[in-house]
């Protein structure tokens, strides 16, 4: 629905403090929970800034996740581009959704994942070697973020890392909330090509990765096409690297600029580092712009009749400060002892990789600053490009220096 006269705050809306949550979001939590706002593409949907309320949307199934349907508020153009000509799991109501998720769920078992782990700490050793060689500054998006969970991702996916380049610009065409959809759609296009042709590739030479595995158990079966495998790759490519390494990156800018935090995440035993990890998504939330879903019958909301065919957003960074839930929740509090929080999302459709994240955060952030001890900005705050515009929110670079070094 798209109302005729604009009364309706834009989303996502202008941050005041690059850490948190615009000040309009805040107000809205308190004033008006269930709100309307208004998207890139002109549309109203409804904002939900509640914890209970968010968490209760994001596991009714009274609110599809099916990016298909009439009234789905679609994140940008890149993403409607790519739902459209290449629908995954994420995007879809069960039974097929548990169809689909079940295929590949053994993949992100604790112990699969927990066989990560030495591979992710050599991989950082080896980051934290060429970073130091380099000396400074150094762009720690693309010296020691980026390539550290794209790493990960293209070496569990079974993707040659000399795509990594390749990966990365053709995500941001998708994460551009104010992108070209021209761009979009060309990136959908050739992402499915590349995507395709490996796949077919580990059809006749199987592989022990994930799309070589899901390849034989599945394809091969007849339970899954090969369509349904490339588009599966496109979703964990952009989703398992981009949303860390952000993370990342802007996790370190926060403790930068708040250095008792960064003590606690250098000197803290395995718990604490665990706990700091775990405030640090809670009060960043990079998955900015909300859960997306649409109500398919009238329910109410907050007091709120939400009506069949009306958008909703989820606001996970409204919930994860929502101080109903979490008591001070401004504060970094390595000591909460509920911290529930829905960075990863809520429900069926909660993040699958997040085991995979909590390992690569649980190792970078101590790593690099047990490192260079002296890490600093080489630049002032004000001159970073922060991904306000993004689906993904974080820093475009962060430049940082040692000690002295200019």
């Amino acid at each position: 629905m798209i109302s005729d006269k604009i009364t309706e705050p834009p989303y996502p809306m202008a941050r005041q403090c690059p850490f948190a949550p615009p000040e309009e979001i805040g107000r809205l939590r308190e004033e008006e929970p269930v709100a309307r706002v208004r998207t890139w593409d002109g549309s109203i949907p409804w904002l939900i800034t509640r914890y209970d309320d968010v968490r209760a949307i994001l596991s009714d199934p009274r609110f599809s996740s099916d990016a298909g349907r009439d009234g789905y508020p679609v994140t940008s153009a890149g993403m409607k581009q790519q739902h459209k000509a290449n629908p995954t799991f994420i995007a879809m109501d069960d039974p097929e959704h548990a169809k689909h998720r079940r295929m590949i769920t053994g993949e992100f078992s604790v112990r699969r994942t927990e066989a990560l782990r030495p591979t992710i700490q050599r991989l950082t050793g080896e980051l934290l070697d060429a970073m130091e060689r380099k000396g400074g500054p150094v762009d720690l998006v693309s010296e020691f973020a980026l390539p550290m969970t794209s790493t990960v991702i293209c070496e569990l996916l079974g993707v040659p890392q000399e795509a990594h380049e390749f990966f990365q610009d053709h995500s941001n065409a998708l994460l551009d909330v104010k992108g070209d959809p021209a761009r979009a759609g060309r990136a959908v296009e050739e992402l499915t090509a590349y995507l395709t042709d490996l796949v077919a590739k580990k059809m006749k030479e199987p592989a022990d990765d994930l799309i070589g595995r899901v390849v034989e158990r599945r394809v091969k079966t007849g339970e899954m096409t090969q369509q349904e495998v490339a588009s599966l790759g496109i979703l964990l490519l952009v989703a398992g690297h981009e949303t860390t390494a952000n993370q990342i990156a802007l996790g370190v800018l926060y403790m930068l600029e708040n250095p008792e935090y960064a003590a606690i995440m250098r000197d803290g035993d395995d718990k604490a580092i665990a706990a700091a990890c775990e405030e640090l998504l809670r009060l960043l939330t990079v998955t900015h712009i909300g859960r997306r879903r649409v109500a398919v019958e009238d329910v109410e909301v907050n007091g709120v009749l939400i009506r069949a065919g009306e958008g909703v957003i989820a606001s996970g960074d409204a919930a994860n400060r929502d101080p109903r839930q979490f008591a001070d929740p401004d504060k970094l509090d390595i000591l909460r002892e509920q911290n529930h929080h829905v960075a990863f999302g809520y429900g069926i459709h909660q993040c699958l990789g997040q085991p995979i994240a909590r390992i690569e955060l649980q190792t970078a952030y101590p790593a690099l600053l047990r490192r260079f001890a002296d890490l600093r900005l080489a630049v002032p705050l004000e001159k970073i490009d922060f991904r306000g515009d993004m689906v993904v929110y974080g820093v475009h670079s962060l430049p940082v220096t040692r000690g002295s070094e200019r």
